[in-house]
């Protein structure tokens, strides 16, 4: 067996592997907090002037080896909290859950439409949060939902947003300045205390030219935020992002672009949302989105859901048409780059009509719907539930299901999304799933280094079992001649034993005499089997006291009967006679025997 001292470097390795690790994962997670977003959502002002391009340092390009460590450690830590994009409407919820195979393809694990009814034409999720909470419940039962963590998306109706520019700060200084209440009150201005807003910030740009930076200033009602949150809890989940869906559509927008994408579309692609709830032009170039309203009339809604009016549909078009026109053609002016294709999401039935009428509008520029599964591996128990012609009004859903790579801060590289997370909870939140992920890690390590470990022993055990076997030859004729030698050792311990006792009676017989030998020889001959001696006592002149025990009074008597025949003996008595114990399970007899000698 091995000693502690064998154990003892195993363990300091291990442990020092799993301090690195930890060590590792809070520098990635520190540096990719710092992440620039520039031009992020600025609405377009009365002039119709686009939002200025930011002006900053050029992000530093990362080692190969960098990304690849970050990119595993990610994975390692995060695998495990799984999470579902969950879609709320007043009449259906969308479902989805994504996964990464071996062959690092993205895989649709689940994807699940709950439609129903009951809530009046009108109608939101947040005047009916009962209704919704259980229709979820049902759905995620539905669908076999195997995780509670749950990211939402509100309407952008619901969010302020907007860039912001402050004088320039560093980290510490921002985080007093925001503690202090003073930074928002100075730059934002709300109808609200500011307690009444759960908050999100984020650094997109510094210009230490002009002493200033830009800061992404995203905020909505804590009312609503718990009130999703509330529904989410009914509903057996647990809310873990809350995004605002402009963001959600822009995350599915990079990871498509990101699977099966040109280069051109990654570094720039337009998006169009038109439908009956929201309406905007979302145009992504450089990974910077710029995002500009369109605005519908109450009458315009109506429109697009019911009106077969041809006249009044043109007209409809015409006008949104030229907001979007403007748009375009504002962000050419400014970048000088020429946008040929936008991508169209929308959930009204008849899209495909309105998408000629913009072809004609615009000839020189394609509409097409987006498609937020395309590159993505459709398992084949799926296909059906995703067969949809127009299947662009599930990128909020997909977009929020994409958000597991960024969503416990590991993936911040991966992904274009710069974590939007309005739930107020979200520090805390973050640490103990990155505590989670990190103890699962370890444990993982922790099991690796114990798996090494009793490798090694098993290792060291198969070589001593094979050089124990090696010595062990021949073991059958080494029994046999220990046997012998056994036997032999015996044989010659009895004959021992007679002279070493011989010896012994002999010491108590001080003088040199051949005649006492002689006598000494003559009593040892005359001993019965059963019959032993203790002591003999001589008084150097013709008695000798015989001392010791028999099994019998038969055996002491013929052992008297024995020394009165020798020669040298003239008389032999008994002097006296007691119990002196038990030998094998027998009563023992002591006896004294006094020999008086023949005079020579």
């Amino acid at each position: 067996m091995l000693s502690n001292k064998f154990f003892c470097p195993f363990w300091i390795l291990g442990y020092l592997f799993l301090l690195k690790v930890e060590y590792i994962q809070t520098q990635i997670s520190l540096k990719f907090m710092k992440n620039p977003f520039a031009n992020l959502l600025k609405k377009k002002d009365k002039a119709g002037t686009p939002p200025p391009t930011p002006s900053g340092d050029k992000k530093k390009k990362e080692t190969f080896f960098s990304k690849f460590l970050k990119n595993k450690l990610g994975k390692s830590s995060v695998k495990g909290e799984e999470i579902v994009g969950v879609e709320l409407t007043p009449n259906e919820i969308r479902l989805s859950q994504i996964s990464n195979n071996k062959e690092n393809q993205w895989v649709l694990e689940r994807f699940f439409v709950h439609k129903f009814e009951g809530i009046p034409e009108g109608g939101t999720v947040l005047e009916n949060p009962d209704k919704v909470a259980d229709e979820l419940k049902l759905a995620v039962q539905t669908a076999k939902i195997n995780t509670s963590n749950a990211a939402i998306a509100i309407p952008v109706t619901s969010a302020i947003i907007r860039v912001v520019t402050a004088p320039l700060m560093t980290d510490e200084e921002l985080a007093t300045a925001i503690k202090s209440d003073s930074l928002w009150e100075n730059l934002v201005q709300l109808t609200d205390n500011l307690e009444d807003y759960s908050i999100f910030h984020q650094v997109i740009n510094r210009d230490s030219t002009a002493n200033t930076m830009e800061i992404l200033f995203v905020a909505s009602k804590l009312s609503d935020i718990n009130s999703y949150t509330e529904i989410i809890k009914k509903g057996g989940m647990n809310a873990v992002i809350i995004d605002v869906k402009c963001f959600a559509l822009k995350s599915a927008v990079d990871q498509i672009n990101q699977i099966g994408g040109t280069i051109e579309e990654s570094n720039l692609t337009t998006v169009l949302e038109f439908g009956l709830d929201e309406n905007y032009i979302m145009i992504l170039y450089e990974n910077n989105p710029i995002i500009t309203d369109i605005f519908l009339r109450g009458q315009d809604r109506s429109t697009l859901k019911t009106s077969t009016d041809q006249e009044e549909i043109d007209a409809l078009v015409r006008r949104y048409m030229t907001q979007v026109r403007q748009a375009v053609q504002d962000f050419e002016t400014k970048y000088e780059k020429r946008i040929r294709n936008i991508k169209v999401t929308s959930n009204l039935e008849n899209v495909d009509a309105y998408l000629s009428s913009f072809r004609k509008v615009m000839t020189n520029t394609g509409f097409n719907l987006f498609d937020p599964m395309e590159g993505l591996k459709i398992p084949a128990q799926l296909e059906e539930k995703t067969r949809y012609d127009n299947r662009s009004y599930f990128s909020t859903v997909m977009g929020l299901a994409f958000r597991k790579l960024d969503v416990f801060g590991y993936f911040k590289f991966v992904t274009a999304v710069k974590n939007i997370n309005l739930l107020p909870n979200r520090d805390s939140m973050i640490k103990q799933k990155k505590a989670k992920a990190f103890s699962n890690f370890a444990f993982k390590g922790i099991v690796g280094v114990v798996s090494v470990i009793y490798i090694i022993l098993f290792g060291l055990s198969f070589w001593q079992i094979s050089s124990l076997n090696k010595k062990i030859d021949g073991y059958d004729q080494v029994v046999q001649e220990w046997e012998l030698k056994t036997q032999e050792k015996n044989t010659f311990a009895k004959e021992i034993g007679k002279i070493n006792k011989s010896i012994e009676l002999s010491k108590s017989i001080g003088s040199n005499k051949k005649l006492n030998f002689r006598v000494l020889a003559q009593i040892a001959s005359a001993v019965p089997k059963r019959v032993k001696f203790d002591a003999i006592e001589y008084n150097g002149a013709d008695l000798v006291i015989i001392q010791g025990s028999a099994f019998s009074d038969q055996d002491i008597l013929k052992l008297i009967s024995n020394l009165n025949n020798k020669k040298l003996i003239s008389q032999a008595s008994l002097a006296s006679m007691n119990l002196s114990g038990e030998q094998s399970s027998q009563q023992m007899k002591g006896f004294r025997i006094a020999c008086i000698l023949e005079q020579v």
